[in-house]
């Protein structure tokens, strides 16, 4: 499992009015789906697929993606997209 992107807060001009702008953690999880395999990349995947000493295929490689959004008030006066 690695982390694509961390959660954070951005304020941005959205038609003209300043609001915070939510980004949820994004894990994502690559493995290879008959042997079990994790790799710690995209590209850790690839290199697998296209490595010519293995018989790993594209559509052995699984890629879940778990996002984690934490609980916001929201309310009429909240401005946050």
């Amino acid at each position: 499992m690695f982390v694509e992107q961390e959660e954070s807060f951005e304020k941005q001009i959205i038609n003209g009015v300043e609001v915070n702008v939510y980004k949820p953690r994004v894990e994502v999880t690559i493995k290879h789906m008959t042997t079990g395999q994790e790799y710690g990349s995209d590209e850790e995947a690839k290199q697998d697929v296209d490595d010519p000493n293995t018989d790993t295929k594209q559509e052995d490689i699984s890629r879940s993606v778990h996002i984690k959004v934490q609980s916001i008030p929201l309310g009429g006066q909240t401005n946050m997209f």
